[in-house]
């Protein structure tokens, strides 16, 4: 089945989620393609996906990576695959469950019909949509896309979000060798590419659920990657 939207989920050692999460993603009413890019998970989860592609031909794919080299770098090679299958809608979305694949078809949507060049899945801009963290992740989550908004001035609620729809030509534009970030900061600087272009940025209010299967990516090494590379990004102004 042919689709104009392609769903990319990285993934390192997610043998306990990858499964389901490809399942509820081809179960929308809406036809998604899944590209997974999977970092050498050594738990097998790159096994599991292939033995998948045999039930899902031509709508799951897979790209493996050698190493582990951060979100960012997943992600961006993810963007490349799938602008060279001309897909229309290129969709960020993790393979915990963290995000709902029910919430797909909204972000599309938003981009297909709706006029956004990139669509938000955003935990706060409607009050505070997050289940199952702590109070202290919560706090931590929220007070850094505050952080975020008030050091960059982006007009966006939700900065740090990994949930994200993109039209083509938002990722056509940008210029992925001049991406400086890797880590939790990485989703910070592709919002605030687009915003630097004009593009037009929507956030759609979604619930955020902790995962509950798998081991968190989270580091203090990403956390401290993002607070101090906003200042940088905001003095030195980034290239576009």
């Amino acid at each position: 089945m042919k689709s104009d939207a392609l769903v990319i989920i990285p993934t390192y050692n997610e043998k306990e989620n990858i499964e389901a999460i490809i399942r509820a993603t081809f179960n929308q009413e809406k036809v998604f393609h899944v590209l997974v890019v999977d970092d050498n998970s050594p738990d097998g989860t790159a096994a599991i996906v292939e033995r998948l592609q045999t039930e899902f031909p031509n709508r799951l794919f897979i790209e493996k990576r050698m190493g582990k080299n951060g979100l960012g770098t997943a992600y961006i090679h993810g963007f490349k695959w799938a602008l060279s299958k001309k897909y229309d809608y290129i969709i960020e979305m993790d393979a915990d469950f963290s995000h709902d694949p029910n919430d797909l078809i909204r972000l599309y949507d938003e981009c297909a019909t709706n006029g956004a060049d990139v669509a938000i899945g955003s935990r706060y801009s409607v009050g505070v949509n997050v289940v199952n963290w702590p109070m202290s992740r919560v706090l931590l989550s929220y007070l850094a896309s505050k952080y975020v908004r008030l050091i960059t001035q982006i007009p966006i609620y939700d900065t740090t979000a990994g949930f994200v729809c993109y039209k083509r030509n938002v990722l056509e534009t940008i210029q992925f060798d001049k991406v400086k970030f890797v880590g939790y900061a990485f989703q910070i600087e592709m919002k605030y590419k687009a915003w630097k272009h004009q593009f037009n940025i929507k956030e759609v209010s979604v619930i955020f659920t902790d995962r509950v299967l798998g081991k968190s990516k989270l580091s203090k090494g990403i956390i401290k990657e993002a607070v101090f590379g906003v200042i940088k990004m905001r003095i030195n102004g980034l290239p576009k």
